[in-house]
């Protein structure tokens, strides 16, 4: 493994994954609770980024803490950190579920499958994808580690 890579999947990667999976359970209840549970689905395209936007809203605050504290140990304070990693949660999000629609729409689109059938793995493709560019947002922008 070269050097690059050593560096990005380090101990800090596994505890992202680990804050990762409370943040899902958390988010994805919330998430495809509204979108099915809820109704949205009934609503179009709105339902999908209505509920997609109440999961990250909510896992942002679980997420917020536990990454800042747990996993890149960020001793920093004030409103900079908290702004990098709003930043970066709307960016991630806006660029998984906005790629995640238009690709996962061709791929689904001449299955027969039901719209709400085709929301819930557009939304699961979306968020997978936005792990990864959480990840390197946060770790490289949100929390990152000041130059000494």
């Amino acid at each position: 493994m070269t050097e690059k890579l050593k560096q990005i999947f380090d101990p800090t990667f596994f505890r992202f994954i680990l804050v990762g999976v409370v943040n899902t359970l958390v988010g994805y209840g919330v998430m495809f609770g509204l979108y099915n549970l809820a109704g949205l689905h009934t609503w179009g395209d709105l339902g999908y980024w209505v509920s997609s936007a109440a999961n990250y809203v909510v896992g942002s605050v679980v997420s917020f803490f536990l990454n800042k504290h747990f996993t890149f140990k960020s001793r920093e304070k004030g409103a900079g950190v908290v702004l990098r990693f709003a930043v970066n949660i709307s960016v991630c999000w806006l660029l998984a579920y906005g790629l995640a629609q238009p690709v996962m729409g061709a791929l689904l689109g001449g299955m027969g499958l039901s719209e709400q059938l085709r929301g819930n793995l557009t939304m699961l493709a979306g968020s997978g994808l936005f792990v990864v560019l959480n990840y390197l947002g946060q770790r490289f922008f949100a929390f990152r580690t000041p130059k000494s």
